[in-house]
């Protein structure tokens, strides 16, 4: 079910359903414990029940409703009667989870549960529901910030997802289906989980692959080690898969999450090119299209279209260049594009190699902000 990257808006619009920072971690509202040692003891059943006692009281469940407009045609009587049937209102609800940062109530989730929300509330675990004011959301991630009034709130740690290993203990917990304060267990199953890897578009994020049980509602909530710290949070499941869920690394969202904090939005670095990775199916599809592409190579990352006015337009790339290096990184696949994109501020100029016709070329591209329209 392999799909090639949409413009490289790379906001990957996410096919899964359930649940979808400043970079020097200085921001005090959500700077990380990391404590990568295990337990000294992970036989014994009861690290679960400590690590939700340590950690349970500070995973919220959120609440939130938005007014949508609802036009005739969408009802059963508008498709007889028509314009005659005026428009009317109607109440989303959403339920997902969330957990609390900094004492003072700043709580992370993520962008989907709280995006366009007119109203939401925030329930702790000892039954008070407290109103919520949304910091700011950045769809591109999956990531957003609420806070809540209030003083002495229970907290969480962090611990370091850039050292997971695959097998390692995971834990998760949230209010999948609106069950409040669901604990489910598994393992780390795999790590930098990309858009290759799944087949479908998402967002720029490299997943934390897990097993423990995530459904619909965990959207937000914290993916724990064994220490009790969150290493993600949760974010998404395939639908129909079982055994498959995901989360977004912690300092992917903790980086996001300060950006947030400190200016109420995140601007991402933006090319403009639809990328596809070469195999010798799609060179030979390629040579045999009346596109007058010939491709040479059966490996490495080929443009496949550019997005017109973007700033791949305008340095000169063309459908049928290959990537041979970005800042003088070699390219594999088109993780690594996003990755070094990703990691450019905007307004950087990037220096890329390309393979024209045969023919090596350099050209130096400076990025802008993803353009809103590529956010929807």
């Amino acid at each position: 079910m392999k799909r090639l990257i949409p413009y490289f808006s790379l906001y990957l619009t996410l096919l899964l359903t359930g649940c979808v920072a400043n970079r020097d971690g200085k921001n005090p509202l959500v700077t990380a414990t990391l404590n990568p040692a295990a337990p000294s003891n992970n036989q014994d059943a009861n690290y679960i029940t400590k690590v939700v006692q340590q950690v349970g009281s500070a995973v919220v469940r959120i609440n939130s409703t938005r007014i949508v407009a609802v036009s005739p045609q969408d009802s059963y009587l508008g498709r007889f009667f028509g314009a005659q049937v005026p428009n009317r209102e109607e109440v989303q609800r959403g339920i997902g989870s969330g957990f609390i940062t900094s004492a003072d109530g700043i709580i992370l989730t993520n962008a989907h549960v709280v995006a366009d929300a007119d109203n939401v509330s925030v329930v702790l675990k000892d039954g008070r529901s407290l109103q919520g004011k949304v910091v700011g959301v950045d769809r591109v991630t999956d990531v957003a910030v609420v806070r809540i009034k209030g003083t002495g709130l229970p907290t969480v740690k962090f611990g370091n997802s850039d050292n997971l290993l695959p097998g390692q203990w995971a834990i998760a917990i949230g209010n999948p289906l609106g069950l409040d304060n669901t604990v489910t267990q598994g393992i780390i199953s795999a790590t930098q989980r990309s858009v290759a890897d799944l087949g479908v578009p998402t967002e720029r994020v490299d997943f934390i692959q897990t097993d423990a049980a995530i459904n619909p509602g965990n959207s937000g909530g914290p993916l724990l080690n064994a220490q009790g710290e969150v290493i993600g949070m949760n974010t998404a499941i395939i639908q129909g898969a079982q055994g498959l869920g995901f989360a977004i690394p912690i300092k992917t969202a903790q980086r996001i999450a300060n950006e947030l904090i400190v200016k109420g939005r995140v601007d991402h670095p933006y090319v403009g090119i639809q990328m596809g990775e070469l195999t010798p199916d799609l060179r030979s599809k390629i040579n045999q299209s009346d596109t007058g592409l010939k491709v040479n190579q059966d490996t490495g990352v080929i443009i496949l279209g550019v997005a017109s006015n973007s700033p791949a337009a305008r340095a000169g790339l063309r459908p049928g260049d290959i990537i041979d290096s970005i800042n003088g990184v070699a390219i594999q696949d088109i993780r690594q594009v996003q990755q070094l994109v990703e990691t450019t501020k905007v307004g950087d100029m990037m220096q890329i190699t390309i393979n024209r016709n045969g023919k090596k070329q350099a050209i130096a591209i400076r990025t802008v902000a993803l353009p809103a329209r590529d956010i929807s």
